[in-house]
Formats: structure tokens, sequence, C-alpha cells
């Protein structure tokens, strides 16, 4: 079964907001877990505005599933992957500013850049993603690079699935079939949802984890975050 992995990003923000320790992200992580969610993911970002780095430090004794970090592979954030060593670590071409993660990598253009900073990664022990667009070719290159797996960014299938699910994931199929033909694990995230989610995952069965934050949370709002994990589970067993 493809497996959940939840990102706590929001609640980070909801705590930020007010300062104190209020809700708390590492109790909240610890909750996904024993509701369910096989991973937490956290995205840290340089001006700290939701997960802070500090987070990451705390966390990572905590965790009793899997811990995926995401970001954009600058030095002080190769730094804390190096050193607090995740099991998974997904890198996302995020411009500083930028208020959520809106395209994958040229993993054309930056080969040599992904092929240093994913070796790094892999000397100690920590597998690796690339986050890319649902482009075939972007795919197959990915596999130059020496990743273990590729993050489909799933925008463009999430805002086409109210007209047209079937054409909004065909992009997604095509690609996914190349990156099991080379060979590499898949993953999958962003805007991902309870309605649109039971859709994808039929159509690409062979998926590996879902990194569901956003939805998950506001989800959580009216449902509740136990009931709301184990709904998303449902969708994932179809």
């Amino acid at each position: 079964m493809t497996r959940l992995s939840v990102n706590i990003n929001k609640i980070a923000t909801l705590r930020n907001a007010r300062g104190g320790n209020m809700p708390d992200v590492q109790k909240t992580a610890q909750d996904c877990e024993r509701f369910g969610a096989q991973g937490i993911t956290v995205h840290p970002r340089p001006d700290e505005r939701h997960i802070r780095y500090k987070d990451v430090e705390l966390l990572k004794p905590l965790i009793t599933t899997e811990l995926n970090i995401e970001g954009n592979p600058i030095p002080k954030f190769i730094e804390l992957v190096l050193k607090y060593k995740p099991h998974q670590v997904t890198l996302v071409p995020d411009d500083p500013g930028q208020l959520t993660s809106d395209h994958g990598w040229d993993t054309i253009k930056h080969k040599d850049f992904l092929i240093d900073t994913i070796a790094r990664f892999k000397e100690e022990g920590i597998r690796t993603s690339i986050f890319v667009d649902p482009d075939p070719k972007m795919v197959e290159h990915a596999k130059l690079t020496g990743t273990d797996r590729v993050e489909l960014y799933t925008e463009s299938y999430a805002s086409g699935f109210a007209s047209d699910k079937g054409k909004s994931v065909a992009p997604f199929v095509e690609a996914a079939k190349v990156a099991r033909e080379v060979g590499l694990g898949l993953n999958a995230g962003h805007d991902l949802n309870l309605e649109n989610l039971r859709f994808f995952v039929r159509s690409i069965p062979w998926i590996d984890e879902v990194s569901i934050g956003h939805a998950l949370i506001c989800e959580a709002l009216y449902l509740g975050l136990d009931n709301t994990i184990k709904l998303y589970l449902r969708e994932l067993r179809g």
C-alpha cells in the first residue's frame, strides 16, 4: 500500500502566529504516528516561517516511523540534513521567498549540482528523492543524478481533477511509468486531498509514498486529526 507521510508545516504555522508552543509540533507529530501515519514530513525554509531548524532537532529522536525533510539544498539545509540524518531527504527547488513549492527540478540543467548533492546524502545512508514535474524527460534524467526516488509535483492534477480527472492524471501516469522503467522509487505530493487521492493512487498503484499537509490539516479542523488520518489511509487502501 502507498504510505502516508503527514506534512506538519501548517501546525508550526499556527504555533508561530502567536508564539509559545500551542499547538505543540512535537506532540502533533507523535499523535499523527499514533493515529496511523507512516511518516512525518517537514519543510524548513530559510525564513523559518513555519517549521524551524530547531524543530528538526527536537523531532528526530521522537519519530518512530519515517522522517522526511524537504527543502532547497542550500548550504544551511544540507548541513541540517547531514547532522540529523533523516530516513529521507526530498530536494525541492524553492526560491527563498516562495510561498509554496510550485515547480520541479530541471534535471538536465541542474544535473551536476544534483549529482554532487545527492552523493553527499547517500554517503550517509540517507534515501534521496527529488521533486519533479510530470515530464518523462525530467524523470529519465533524474535517474542520472543518482537519486533513489522522484516525487511528482501534483498541483496540475489537483487543479484539473474536477473538470477532467482522466486528462489531469494522464501525464502523471506516463511519468510514473518512466520512473518504474528506469528503476526509480516514486513519491507524490502537493494539493492531494480526500477528494482526489483515491483516483490518483488507483491510476498509479505503484506509488511508494504520498506527502500531504495543507489539505489534511485543513480537513482535520472539521473532522479531527485522528479521524482525518484514518480517512486518508482508507483512500490509499482504495
